[in-house]
């Protein structure tokens, strides 16, 4: 038990995943700060990093602020629109990278997002030696994800935990 404690735990998280998740499925919004309680619970948290796209939305600086209240370093990019009005921001590649750099000073990778474009990251980092863990909502996550990973976490099984309740139902889920 003393050496889970001593687990040094990165935490890298696909802000946006999980809002889409959260708001098609539930209408609700996610609890960013019960979901990194719980991923790293006794273990020694080294860097929570939450990946964001700024989409012009007056609110959405008051939500970033709050993630960093909550521990999380927060790492920002732009909507990308392009001609003929789609749009586009993701942070795959930004996470798979910072995962793969820090990885020599983490015990486990904890990857919070259900996409399955971060199926070959989770091979290559279990291919090092590294332990992964993914953490979703397991109706909207990847099967294959889940499978490749150490272990996975389903946010499905605690909605009330992971999920805020909205304030106009009185707590009901």
């Amino acid at each position: 038990m003393a050496q889970y404690i001593e687990q040094r735990v990165g935490v890298f998280v696909d802000v946006s995943n999980l809002y889409y998740s959260a708001r098609v499925m539930y209408s609700k919004k996610v609890n960013f700060k019960n979901i990194l309680k719980e991923v790293v619970g006794d273990r020694k948290l080294v860097r929570a990093i939450a990946y964001v796209i700024k989409a012009e939305n007056p609110e959405e600086q008051k939500f970033f602020d709050a993630l960093e209240g909550m521990g999380y370093e927060v790492k920002s990019k732009e909507l990308q629109i392009f001609y003929g009005g789609h749009k586009k921001g993701d942070w795959d590649v930004g996470i798979a990278m910072d995962t793969i750099r820090l990885a020599p000073k983490l015990d486990v990778v904890v990857l919070i997002s259900g996409d399955g474009d971060y199926i070959p990251l989770v091979e290559y980092l279990k291919s090092i030696g590294q332990q992964t863990e993914v953490v979703a909502f397991g109706r909207s996550a990847s099967g294959k994800l889940r499978e490749a990973a150490d272990s996975f976490v389903d946010l499905d099984k605690n909605i009330r935990k992971f999920l805020i309740p909205d304030r106009k139902s009185h707590g009901t889920i």
